[in-house]
């Protein structure tokens, strides 16, 4: 797939769809990348000539030695993440400060917020989000409450401290008095040792701050061709995903607008990334979850454990309802099916074309998770394949059984499949 446009790349379920190996590779054909939303939450897995790199925070198109790379302001951004992983990638002879721009007014995500993240779950018991425990959720509150430290305040060193003693002060009350902290755990908050910490961070990351929104109006006007990455899936957005089992950012394609400055009306392409059958981490209502030896075994092939926590990822079959939901969210102009060869030597594929609420045929995700997670999925049958897709890299050489599939996919959503990805490493991909 040639990129001539302006594309946005999101994920059309609920994360873990394989979104960094496809921007790695859409890559090639950009000027620039930009991750738009998220923070150090997100994990993207490449595999380049077998070699594995994950990224949390800096786009996936690093990996391209002459490519740009943008973190937009809809990033919350956590310093020591940044440094860990440019660090990382320094180590691989991977030339990162010349080519990363950071946005100015991005959120910074300080140490108590992990905490608070932390204390938050702890205290909800059983009836915990799931969250990474990373401080996303707590850094985007303060960010709307208008409390929250930016990249920009930075550059003020006397301002930054009032505003961060501000913000210390009640989140160090909050957490003594109304989640009841151990002293061990607030011990490791000093707010004299964060303001150090970050002042020498801002040594690092000022020479990389500029307007990120301006940058990417120039780039339009020179005919540049961007690639906006987004972190986690359609059905984690903190509006019109399964609330309140979500994450505390907007992921869908209108996001890439608002966490970017782009102009919406610039954006020419928007290819949603789904696997070939679901995934999920973390708790929430997942109509299609396989508890028997089929979701053990696609738990296995595909290697589904988090990039970000090591968590196993709960899997089942595919899900036309929310994929089509997630189709009208985004305006899907393509479908990339990752992880076909996951599926080979399943004998019987089902695929979810609708849900049974109570004594209704529904095809829409109820507001409602108590409503949702009493939604039992209605299926359709497809035969397997016993041919070996894995490392497939032309539509003529895949299995019947597999083409039919891809097919029904493409008819069911109304969107058309355009990428197919058959195994981890950049190569294993099928462009139609």
């Amino acid at each position: 797939m040639n990129l001539y446009k302006n594309m946005v790349v999101i994920g059309s379920q609920w994360g873990d769809e394989g979104k960094g190996k496809i921007v790695d590779m859409l890559t090639e054909h950009a000027d620039a990348v930009i991750r738009f939303q998220g923070g150090h939450n997100a994990g993207h897995t490449l595999v380049i000539n077998g070699q594995k790199t994950i990224l949390h925070l800096i786009p996936s198109g690093i990996l391209h030695r002459k490519i740009n790379c943008l973190i937009g302001n809809g990033v919350v951004l956590s310093l020591p993440a940044l440094m860990q992983e440019i660090h990382e990638l320094e180590i691989k002879g991977i030339n990162v400060r010349d080519r990363l721009t950071i946005s100015e007014s991005c959120a910074l995500l300080m140490p108590y917020h992990s905490v608070i993240d932390k204390a938050r779950e702890r205290q909800k018991g059983e009836d915990k989000i799931g969250t990474t425990g990373r401080g996303i959720g707590p850094c985007y509150e303060d960010k709307i409450a208008r409390r929250g430290l930016r990249v920009t305040d930075l550059y003020h060193p006397e301002s930054f401290r009032k505003k961060l003693s501000e913000t210390f002060q009640y989140h160090y009350y909050m957490l003594e008095n109304y989640y009841q902290c151990e002293k061990s755990e607030l011990e490791t908050l000093n707010i004299d040792k964060i303001f150090d910490e970050w002042m020498n961070f801002s040594k690092i990351v000022l020479p990389m701050v500029a307007n990120v929104s301006l940058k990417l109006s120039k780039y339009r006007q020179e005919n540049k061709r961007l690639l906006f990455e987004g972190a986690q899936g359609s059905l984690l957005d903190i509006d019109h995903g399964t609330y309140p089992f979500v994450t505390s950012s907007n992921t869908t394609a209108g996001s890439a607008a608002i966490g970017s400055g782009f102009g919406p009306l610039y954006f020419d392409e928007i290819l949603g990334i789904t696997k070939a059958y679901v995934t999920r981490v973390g708790s929430g209502p997942f109509p299609t979850e396989l508890n028997d030896e089929v979701g053990t075994y696609l738990a296995q092939r595909g290697n589904e454990v988090g990039a970000t926590t090591g968590r196993p990822r709960r899997c089942g079959w595919l899900d036309i309802v929310a994929l089509k939901r997630c189709a009208e969210l985004n305006s899907l102009t393509g479908l990339c099916i990752n992880k076909l060869d996951v599926l080979d030597g399943v004998e019987e594929i089902k695929i979810c074309v609708s849900y049974q609420y109570k004594d209704k045929i529904i095809q829409h995700l109820p507001a409602s998770f108590e409503e949702y997670a009493e939604c039992k999925p209605i299926y359709e049958s497809l035969p397997g394949w016993h041919v070996p897709t894995r490392g497939v890299k032309n539509w003529n050489d895949l299995p019947d059984n597999a083409k039919s599939y891809l097919k029904k996919i493409e008819a069911l959503v109304g969107v058309p499949v355009k990428m197919v990805s058959t195994g981890a490493d950049r190569l294993d991909t099928i462009i139609l």
